[in-house]
């Protein structure tokens, strides 16, 4: 079956919460209320999923929270053929470390992205592992706020960089870099995008699905 992709030894290891109402989403939900931002998450996701099973790239790896029992998120995997697992307890930078350290027994090189990663298209993907098997020893797509929205690495990586970082703040990205050029760390950074946390951002997200799936995928808005 792995040969049907085209990186077999690497994977893609998406992080995702149970949908549960005022859990996930919780900046949009005083502009959405809490039903909606749980919908609009579980469409997220979905359509993140979905995109990645249908490019065939890499196998992939749902890691969820709080646990992987959640009914949707079940079915979810199972249409998209990924497997799924439970994240560890910590902050985000722990819960990505055990998650690469992990796939890294089986696999080359992994990326790592969440359900706000909307607006990355498989060539982004494809790009970001080819750039890691050239010799790059991380990946950065920067968000536009400041943080990542994708973080690829080569089996071998020092996971430590990623200690103690201000998660969800506006200089994330950049200690990142400092950290990586104080360690000597090859990396290399695609385009930055937009995370999808405000309402301002909502609305060009479902502008570019009413133009249709084909304009998400071709243009990487």
């Amino acid at each position: 079956m792995n040969a049907a992709y085209r990186f077999p030894e690497a994977r893609i290891l998406v992080f995702a919460k149970a949908p549960l109402i005022g859990r996930v989403k919780t900046r949009l939900i005083s502009a959405v209320g809490a039903m909606r931002a749980m919908r609009l998450y579980r469409l997220m996701l979905a359509s993140v999923l979905q995109r990645l099973a249908d490019a065939r790239i890499a196998p992939i790896e749902i890691h969820a929270a709080p646990d992987a029992r959640h009914p949707w998120l079940r079915r979810l995997a199972g249409r998209v053929g990924a497997s799924l697992a439970p994240q560890v307890e910590g902050d985000l930078g722990r819960r990505m470390a055990w998650a690469a350290r992990h796939a890294h027994r089986d696999a080359d090189m992994v990326l790592l992205i969440g359900a706000d990663g909307v607006w990355l298209c498989p060539q982004e993907l494809s790009s970001a592992f080819s750039r890691l098997q050239a010799g790059a020893t991380a990946i950065l797509g920067p968000a536009d706020d400041g943080g990542y929205v994708l973080l690829g690495l080569r089996r071998g990586f020092d996971a430590r960089v990623f200690q103690g970082l201000p998660w969800g703040g506006p200089r994330v990205a950049a200690i990142t870099r400092a950290r990586l050029r104080l360690a000597g760390v090859a990396w290399g950074e695609l385009s930055s995008r937009p995370d999808l946390d405000t309402p301002r951002d909502l609305r060009r997200w479902l502008r570019a699905r009413r133009l249709g799936g084909s304009h998400l995928q071709n243009t990487c808005i």
